[in-house]
């Protein structure tokens, strides 16, 4: 399945069909560079790699360098897999540019990134627990609170929910509408948020749960043939005062 390697711009907003703001997250998708074609008979699978970002060759070390050399390829700085049938790879070419017109308007997309690292947090930001007594010098404000029994097990339990490092780590978000194509600016606007801060690298890839929808028909929410939203508004009868 296609996807692409961007850049999370940060947030906006824009109004769709029926006059309503939607919030919305701006991607730079692109332009990015095909480095390689995968094939079965060398690399026992089928696919492409996607280059993102320019990088000076002496960032690179001799592996990389050699390999960006022999494709003639120019350097790129962030590097992404995917896997492709036979036929899908056999319509790109090494060196071929792909921007974010592979996504369209009611595509649904899963957006993978990392989230904002938060350093070390308590179990109330971490884990979401309650608070404890606030009076009468219980010194139990915002503390963990018992971790386990002493006679039995005389141990804490693998996995109990204490303070540590919170955030700073990976996440996918699932079924995101594309809600616009700027193919000129390499752009893509996709609706709602996902992980990571203003200029993080995000990987964002076909849903694989949600096919592509008709925005206008999702609006409204109605059969083929039913009234839309407006009409049945309008045949709605007014209380009389």
């Amino acid at each position: 399945m296609i996807g692409l390697i961007g850049k999370k711009i940060g947030m906006t907003q824009v109004l769709n069909p029926l006059g309503d703001f939607w919030p919305v997250s701006v991607v730079q998708a692109g332009p990015a560079r095909v480095t390689k074609v995968m094939t079965k008979e060398k690399e026992g699978y089928t696919g492409i790699q996607i280059g993102f970002g320019d990088v000076k060759e002496k960032h690179l070390n001799k592996a990389q360098s050699e390999s960006f050399k022999k494709t003639n390829v120019k350097p790129a700085r962030h590097l992404k897999e995917f896997r492709l049938t036979a036929e899908e790879a056999s319509g790109y070419q090494v060196g071929q540019e792909i921007g974010p017109d592979v996504f369209q308007e009611g595509d649904f997309v899963d957006v993978h990134g990392r989230t904002i690292g938060k350093g070390f947090a308590g179990v109330i930001k971490r884990h979401h627990t309650s608070r404890g007594p606030e009076t009468h010098g219980s010194m139990h404000h915002r503390r963990i609170g018992s971790i386990g029994a002493s006679s039995f097990p005389s141990r804490t339990w693998p996995g109990h929910r204490m303070p540590g490092h919170l955030g700073d780590a990976n996440k996918t978000v699932q079924n995101l509408l594309v809600v616009g194509v700027n193919k000129e600016d390499n752009l893509l606007l996709i609706r709602g948020s996902f992980p990571g801060s203003d200029n993080a690298l995000v990987t964002i890839t076909k849903s694989f749960k949600r096919a592509k929808i008709d925005i206008t028909q999702y609006l409204n929410r109605t059969a083929p043939g039913a009234p839309s939203k407006k009409e049945a508004a309008a045949k709605k009868p007014v209380k009389k005062k």
